[in-house]
């Protein structure tokens, strides 16, 4: 092991805007400190997320030039002097909660902090790794950790075909609890009740609070996931029942919200942003996510759904894809 800084092809952006901003550049990577890793990635999970960081539209807003992305799996390919527990050669994921002014995982050699690297469940091919955190984390902490969800009760996901949505379905399955799955389009209906959703209403062409009272035989959905909003957001949350719990997860439609005053003041549920940052900014709820979820990978009962797969020099056209909303489960980047 020389130590010595490695040459990598690593997306590079230097304005913000559309996903032709983004470049392939030669980037030269350090020898990791000392409490660094550094990884020669084989897969790049893409996310939401960063196409708002690339935009300028998210929690943080980028210094030019900036680099990007949160998930990566590969090979650990040196280790820095005080890290303990993680050795060259290990195959690993990365469990995003840093800064992307400090670090980002799109590139071919990625120096990361060695509390943000995981040795994943065996079972796992690299695409699978690399989509894991983001998604998985982040329901967990709706489902699990804050919605306390309980066998036989009810969860309305919105968006269901996105990677977040397909693990919400695995995620209420894995807890013995019943999945709703919306989705806008009738070709994703047979693909979603494949991928675990005990029903799927299509929002497009059916009323989605007389379809969830149906379902549920009036009860309603004990847990609502919303990243969408907008003109629905009223009809949505009329599905809710008595003291359920709604988290809205993101703003996908730019359309106004308007609010059902008189179903929130009879059913009195609990209506709450939320952001992952709950669970990965606390390291006690943290372990326990990961715990959890390595456990439902290990036995199979969670899997990442794979939709498309690029390449990092078609990285521009996996943005691209992301912003047309037709992918069913995770887009990955291979190195």
């Amino acid at each position: 092991m020389s130590n010595l800084s490695k040459t990598s092809k690593t997306v590079i952006f230097h304005e913000a805007g559309a996903p032709e901003v983004l470049k392939v550049e030669q980037v030269e990577v350090a020898f990791p400190a000392a409490q660094e890793v550094r990884i020669q990635v084989k897969s790049i999970g893409v996310n939401r997320a960063d196409a708002m960081y690339r935009q300028g539209m998210y929690i943080e807003n980028p210094i030019f030039p900036a680099q990007i992305g949160y998930e990566a799996a590969g090979i650990v390919e040196a280790v820095g002097s005080e890290v303990a527990n993680i050795a060259v050669g290990d195959l690993v994921n990365v469990v995003p909660g840093f800064s992307l002014h400090n670090y980002a995982s799109y590139g071919e050699y990625i120096n990361m902090p060695a509390y943000a690297i995981h040795k994943y469940p065996s079972n796992l091919s690299f695409d699978e790794a690399a989509s894991v955190w983001t998604s998985y984390l982040t329901m967990f902490g709706m489902v699990v950790h804050s919605g306390q969800l309980k066998a036989g009760q009810f969860v309305v996901i919105n968006a269901a075909s996105s990677s977040a949505g397909l693990a919400a379905i695995q995620m209420t399955n894995y807890v013995g609890g019943i999945a709703i799955a919306l989705t806008t389009s009738q070709k994703k209906k047979e693909a979603l009740l494949k991928a675990g959703a005990a029903h799927v209403i299509v929002a497009s062409e059916q009323d989605i609070a007389a379809e969830v009272l149906k379902i549920t035989e009036n009860v309603g959905a004990h847990i609502i996931l919303d990243p969408v909003v907008g003109a629905k957001f009223s009809n949505l949350l009329s599905a809710v029942a008595e003291n359920g719990k709604v988290f809205v997860y993101g703003a996908l439609s730019h359309e106004p919200a308007s609010f059902p005053a008189f179903d929130v003041l009879m059913k009195t549920p609990t209506i709450r942003g939320y952001s992952a940052i709950e669970v990965m900014g606390n390291m006690e709820v943290l372990v326990q996510a990961i715990t959890f979820i390595d456990k439902g990978l290990a036995e199979g009962k969670l899997k990442p759904v794979i939709d498309k797969v690029f390449n990092i020099d078609d990285i521009v056209a996996s943005h691209n894809y992301l912003e047309s909303n037709q992918q069913f489960g995770k887009i990955v980047v291979n190195v």
